[in-house]
């Protein structure tokens, strides 16, 4: 078959994941602006900005889901609120509970904050009261009645002097508490929807607040009264007063009046003048999307933001969209810096991207798709197709890239490989249902084969070079009536001149790929018993893959369409196959969560990964072949690196080093430096070469004394380890007598209390029992039979005696 002369893959390991951090909830960025805190279920989850990966998560022991939470002003406290009316304070980076008190109110708390000195916390709960925590000295400062119904916002005014609370409830009044009075002094009526955020200007005498009802308001603390509302024709979750003396004209800010910005249902940042209520920018959207497209109707848009953030520090703006995603802005220019994607929802389908696969291109149960950077776990979200993404290819160079949908359509995107921005270059819809399979030409990128569930397949041409500008229009150059029921997979052979399809209908087929576009029936491979999901061409020989929901992946000849090997262990349908190292092994994923490894020659499974908790939709080998990434139903994405060469780097190094202890322990019993000799043979973790040591120590003269000294020089840890091999050593009646022997010097010499703190101590002495019973039957055995022979030799000698 194939070339083996290469060493053959034995396992793989973790190199990196990317798995759900965020599901909805409050979200706070710390005040460093190193940490994003989420929420997610039980869950708080604290992510690293600069890395994308989730470094500390605290739990609270219930499991109840946690209803809000609040980080301290100087980032050292963490309090939750979980649905068991409980308050916990962490110690976030030890991921640690310090403290736990009832939160007095009596149905669950639905809003947290602390004020600027990280002392006092406010909690506003769904019973319409306010507590204000003294976190220091531990005790309730404060209860507020007066709000109606769930307090879902509580803010500290930023100045501690004036010692002021704000808050805001199902009554969209905006309740301004004196907390050395413990008296509500006003409220702010202006909104007719709840009020969704506040934010305060530098000298603390202005606030602006947002609300679902479209419009900001701009009030004056002094007076207490509102200066201006700003109708802004959008429910906004966000408000966030713009820094001053900083200059902005790049977003169209030309005076040194009070301007913010606004984030809400329409999934874009917009700024506006509070002196004019007008606004004079708004943020563009994604290329892809035009204003037609965008889904208009504002409570469905998946882009709505849902909180707006300002980082002073690194002047930059952040947001939540309702999809569960971050997005990090700079300032002056709003342009995307950063993104992080809280949930991915099912995985359709994973490839690398890149030159040096730097990045992944991910399709999930969306009509969008998602390009990370593995480094940071940074994201693009790209927009164009209109229903969900279903299946993705990569041709060779890795930059250039296909993606179909059940929108009908296929599309062509671009990585550019300096600036690592992805773009779609060319689309193309002739299809008259969902699009669940696509192929990229493997030679050059000058063509993609696409099959349906129309059950038709149809070849693309590719212009040679793509506008810089202009998104290009694809048109089919031939289509094929396939199978007779869903093309689940396409997959075009090494030299571009076959193509194989599989579909629902229980065959794979060949077809070859003609100069003149058509495609023309090779043949027809039979043998699978339910649905194919997978085929893929080896590429090395004229072999093809297949995978089924029958359980099974399938080798054919290309020659004679025969079955040439089959490969059973999955509980469930296999749902992808590729081939790895040069042809000679396999990969293959299943609906059982297991991605396995085949050796082809031996029919073997070399190894099992439990990868994921559901169906593995995504398999991808990298260009190098020494890693792959899978993807799951179960939202996870996990790069898993090839460790065989690892492992057998380490495994040579291994018996290398056991070579040299063993010359060396050779030379200790010649030398008879039996206490260096006895711990190098117990580091070696052997018990038959401490055995050997042992044996050696009671064959010299004196042995008992220098057996009791030899053992009790050794450290906790090495008795230990004795008395574990002890139990070995006394099932076997040629070495009970040793094992005895160093028993008797551990249990004389060591108090019980000590001999209990071992680890597994009682379970060793629990196995020793019954085998010393049975070497004492034995030797009782032995102390009779030779008593018999003792008295038969002296009949013997007496009867001699007499004859004579």
């Amino acid at each position: 078959m194939a070339n083996t002369n290469l060493q053959f893959k034995t396992n793989y390991a973790v190199s990196s994941k990317i798995e759900p951090f965020y599901k909805g909830g409050k979200v706070q960025i710390s005040k460093d602006e190193k940490y994003i805190f989420c929420t997610c279920g039980s869950r708080v989850n604290v992510l690293e900005i600069s890395t994308g990966k989730i470094v500390h998560c605290v739990e609270h022991d219930d499991q109840e889901d946690i209803t809000s939470f609040a980080v301290s002003c100087d980032d050292e406290l963490l309090v939750t609120a979980s649905r068991a009316l409980l308050l916990k304070q962490w110690d976030w980076r030890q991921g640690t509970c310090t403290r736990s008190w009832k939160a007095i109110h009596t149905i669950p708390v639905a809003s947290m904050t602390f004020d600027p000195s990280s002392t006092l916390l406010a909690t506003g709960g769904c019973d319409a009261t306010i507590k204000v925590w003294d976190v220091v000295k531990q005790y309730c400062t404060h209860n507020l009645k007066g709000s109606s119904g769930v307090v879902h916002l509580v803010q500290f005014h930023p100045d501690i002097s004036r010692l002021q609370l704000f808050s805001s409830s199902v009554d969209c009044g905006i309740r301004l508490w004196d907390l050395r009075s413990s008296q509500c002094v006003c409220v702010l009526d202006s909104h007719y929807s709840a009020v969704t955020s506040l934010s305060f200007s530098k000298d603390g005498d202005t606030m602006i607040s947002s609300g679902r009802d479209k419009i900001c308001t701009v009030w004056d603390l002094k007076s207490r009264q509102a200066k201006r509302t700003v109708p802004v024709y959008e429910t906004v979750e966000g408000v966030v007063l713009l820094p001053e003396k900083t200059d902005l004209s790049q977003i169209r800010v030309k005076s040194k009046t009070l301007h913010f910005v606004t984030a809400g249902s329409k999934g874009v940042l917009r700024v506006w003048e509070a002196s004019t209520a007008r606004c004079v920018y708004t943020q563009s959207l994604p290329s892809t999307l035009t204003p037609s497209s965008e889904e208009d109707k504002e409570d469905d848009n998946p882009r709505s933001l849902t909180y707006l953030f300002h980082l002073p520090a690194s002047s930059r703006l952040a947001t939540v969209t309702a999809e569960h995603n971050i997005l990090f802005y700079q300032l002056p220019s709003l342009t995307t810096q950063q993104q992080f994607v809280g949930y991915n929802d099912e995985v359709l389908d994973v490839k690398f991207l890149g030159k040096d696969d730097t990045h992944i291109v991910v399709a999930t149960n969306s009509c969008q798709l998602k390009v990370f950077q593995l480094l940071t776990n940074s994201c693009q979200i790209l927009y164009g197709h209109t229903d969900t993404v279903l299946t993705l290819d990569v041709f060779k160079k890795g930059s250039l890239f296909a993606s179909c949908a059940k929108d009908r359509s296929v599309r062509v995107w671009q990585l550019d490989s300096d600036s690592g921005q992805v773009r779609c270059v060319a689309q193309g819809s002739s299809h008259t249902n969902a699009v669940g399979s696509i192929g990229c030409s493997r030679m050059k990128a000058s063509f993609i084969v696409t099959g349906s569930q129309d059950c038709t397949m149809k070849v693309w041409d590719l212009p040679a070079e793509f506008s810089s500008e202009e998104i290009h229009q694809l048109s089919p150059r031939s289509t094929e009536k396939a199978h007779d029921k869903d093309v689940n997979s396409v997959s075009v052979s090494p030299n571009d001149k076959l193509l194989a399809s599989g579909s629902q209908d229980r065959t794979a087929k060949l077809w070859s790929l003609s100069g003149d576009g058509n495609l023309g029936l090779l043949g027809v491979f039979r043998g699978h018993r339910r649905g194919i999901w997978s085929v893929c061409f080896s590429p090395m020989d004229q072999i093809l893959a297949s995978s089924s929901a029958d359980g099974t992946t399938k080798l054919w000849g290309l020659q004679d369409f025969s079955c040439l090997k089959t490969f059973e262990g999955h509980d469930a349908s296999v749902l992808k196959v590729i081939f790895v190292s040069r042809g000679t092994q396999l990969l293959t994923s299943g609906s059982d969560g297991l991605v396995k490894l085949w050796t082809i020659k031996t029919n073997e499974c070399v190894k099992t990964l439990d990868a994921h908790q559901d169906k593995v939709w995504g398999l991808h080998g990298s260009r190098k072949d020494d890693k792959m990434v899978t993807g799951s139903a179960d939202s996870n994405i996990t790069v898993w690196l090839d460790v065989t060469k690892v492992e057998l780097e380490e495994e040579q190094a291994k018996q290398e080093d056991q070579i040299l202890k063993q010359q060396e322990l050779s030379n200790l019993l010649h030398e008879k430096k039996y206490l260096k000799a006895l711990g190098l043979a117990i580091s070696l973790d052997q018990p038959h070469t401490v055995l050997t040591v042992i044996k050696a120590i009671r064959q010299v003269e004196d042995s008992s004394d220098l057996l009791e000294t030899t053992l009790l020089r050794l450290r906790v840890d090495q008795k230990e380890s004795l008395l574990r091999y002890c139990v070995v050593w006394n099932t076997n009646a040629r070495n009970c007598l040793d094992a005895q022997a160093v028993l008797q010097v551990l249990l004389t010499h060591l108090p019980p209390e000590e001999l209990l703190q071992f680890q597994g101590a009682r379970t060793h002495l629990e196995g020793l029992l019954p085998y010393t019973e049975r070497h004492m039957e034995r030797i009782g055995r032995l102390q009779q039979a030779s008593m018999f022979l003792n008295y038969m030799w002296q009949k013997m000698r007496v009867a001699g005696a007499s004859s004579g």
